[in-house]
């Protein structure tokens, strides 16, 4: 996974944005062990959909997840399909070896 550090990407209060398998890190935050799990878990979540239907997918998870939130961004955020599963996998180094294809959507874990 290539790595681009920058003080553009990620906006917000986030440390680190996978874009169509790239990971743009703020200037500053540590690549933990962890946090390239997570992103690797979301590059594989995107080559099973083909990347643009992803990105599909998440912004319109997110806007229903905004909705039942009651306008709550990051909670919402932190419910999105895609997110649980990267959350609930990322400290396993060997999750990715053993995933099943469309894991996000085999269970649902809310937080």
């Amino acid at each position: 996974m290539k790595v681009i550090r920058n003080h553009i990407l990620p906006f917000g209060r986030y440390g680190a944005m996978n874009l169509f398998g790239v990971l743009f890190v703020r200037e500053g935050v540590p690549l933990s062990p962890e946090l390239m799990i997570h992103e690797r878990i979301h590059t594989r979540q995107m080559r099973e959909l083909l990347f643009v239907p992803f990105y599909v997918l998440y912004v319109s998870e997110w806007l229903l997840r905004l909705v039942q939130c009651g306008g709550r961004a990051h909670t919402a955020y932190r419910r999105i399909s895609f997110e649980q599963e990267a959350y609930s996998h990322g400290s396993d180094l060997a999750y990715l070896q053993r995933r099943r294809h469309f894991a996000q959507w085999r269970r649902r874990v809310v937080v």
